[in-house]
């Protein structure tokens, strides 16, 4: 399902990334043991009295070759303009308002956007009168908030999600593969989607998706119908999107999350950078089926190890997803093209894979036999069963004795035991360990 987006914008230092950590909170903890994963990043979800939001941080915006302050600042807001449902305008209450603030309100202002003025650095009541002068802006009741003690955040969100939009999710059959291609610019996602569909020739219609001008395209190969959700090349062009190498993530995100499988599209010639383990960190964090593309293979100097360094570079840089696939080929030429669909159809099976109890348990059972839990002061966790309880990702709960005793060493050792009896070939797994009196 497609969340609405918000986006915190401001001049610098007023507190975004601040607000931004407070309302995600620890929804991150998840992943936090998954080696290689960057942990910088500009996007999260936020949940607020039942209403789930993906919420971007464009403090984390980077313009590249651009070090003239204000004119950063107007691009980032002008992204945010363009991605957000609601945009939360991030203001100082210290320092007051400024001409900073000033042009970007004016920007905002011409937007049409619902907007929320946030007050920041409210940390005492001695402050609270300071929000007055915000009423300035026109938007509405400012709203007083302190990133340092987390007061006013309740405030902040409830006018929010007052002004979330109700956004309508298109419905596919329950055997459609939703396909998203992400990557970083010019890595060839147009081209991959244009060489898919031109082999396939059998393009149903185009459809209006969730995002506001993304195009949805169904197609059919060999009786499994897909649908191929492109983010690439859908909105205006100009400088500021050629230029900012995070947009991307902002762009991919709405596709991600509605997708099934998302197709982590890399740049043969160029090789891997840091961008891209941002981006398939993303379709990680979603529990999303991914395999890994690599584009341009026609135009890669090869010899007969190239395609077996390039896998092991790909293993090394992306520690956390090493159960997706690598299909190496050419969007241009088509080299390799038809290996695809095969691997998609596979990897879209093995996230809807359900096992049966039994076999579950008789898997970690063997496990347990051939290398018990360590001891902690002792203690010695003892596993009582294990359930898978959910698919589109797998998630497994393992009810023990004590789940403080669970090492997360321990729980990557069962997580390749069952993918060794299981496969779950691209996709990621779910683990969580609860108490056995924590069941129902």
């Amino acid at each position: 399902m497609a969340r609405p987006v918000v986006a915190i914008v401001g001049r610098p230092n007023v507190g975004k990334s601040t607000i931004f950590n407070r309302i995600i909170g620890d929804r991150l903890a998840i992943v936090e043991d998954k080696p290689g994963i960057t942990r910088d990043r500009i996007y999260g979800i936020g949940e607020w009295n039942g209403k789930a939001f993906s919420i971007i941080d464009t403090g984390g915006i980077e313009i590249d070759g651009e070090d003239v302050i204000m004119k950063s600042i107007r691009m980032q807001a002008e992204l945010a303009i363009e991605e957000a449902d609601v945009i939360v305008f991030m203001c100082d209450a210290k320092a007051g308002i400024t001409q900073s603030d000033e042009e970007v309100a004016e920007m905002l202002y011409r937007s049409g956007k619902p907007i929320v003025v946030a007050v920041n650095k409210v940390d005492n009541i001695g402050r609270s009168e300071l929000i007055y002068e915000f009423y300035g802006f026109g938007f509405g009741d400012p709203i007083g908030v302190s990133g340092s003690h987390g007061t006013g955040i309740g405030d902040l969100l409830d006018a929010i999600v007052e002004k979330l939009p109700e956004l309508e999710e298109e419905t596919y059959d329950d055997d459609v593969i939703r396909v998203a291609l992400i990557g970083r610019p010019n890595v060839g996602k147009s081209s991959l989607v244009n060489a898919i569909l031109g082999e396939e020739r059998v393009i149903v219609s185009d459809v209006a998706g969730t995002t506001r001008d993304a195009i949805d395209t169904p197609f059919e190969k060999d009786g499994q119908r897909y649908v191929l959700i492109d983010t690439a090349g859908m909105r205006k062009r100009g400088k500021v999107y050629e230029t900012t190498e995070k947009y991307s993530v902002m762009r991919a995100m709405r596709a991600i999350e509605r997708a099934d499988v998302v197709l982590i599209v890399i740049n043969g010639e160029e090789g891997i950078i840091e961008q891209d383990k941002h981006i398939a960190g993303y379709a990680f964090e979603a529990g999303k089926a991914s395999l890994f593309v690599v584009n341009k293979w026609d135009i890669v100097d090869k010899t007969d190890k190239t395609m077996k360094e390039f896998e092991t570079k790909i293993r090394d840089h992306f520690l956390f997803m090493t159960y997706a696939p690598i299909v190496f080929l050419s969007a241009l030429t088509k080299q390799r093209l038809q290996k695809l669909l095969p691997v998609v159809q596979r990897v879209a099976e093995q996230h809807s894979l359900r096992v049966q109890t039994h076999l579950l348990n008789d898997v970690v059972s063997d496990a347990v036999a051939i290398n018990p839990p360590p001891t902690d002061k002792g203690r010695r966790m003892r596993i009582n069963y294990v359930t898978q309880v959910a698919v589109k990702p797998p998630t497994m709960v393992i009810f023990v004795n004590d789940p403080e005793l669970m090492h997360f060493s321990y729980e990557r050792y069962l997580e390749n035991k069952i993918r060794a009896a299981f496969d779950f070939e691209g996709t990621p797994i779910r683990i969580f360990t609860r108490r056995k009196s924590d069941e129902g």
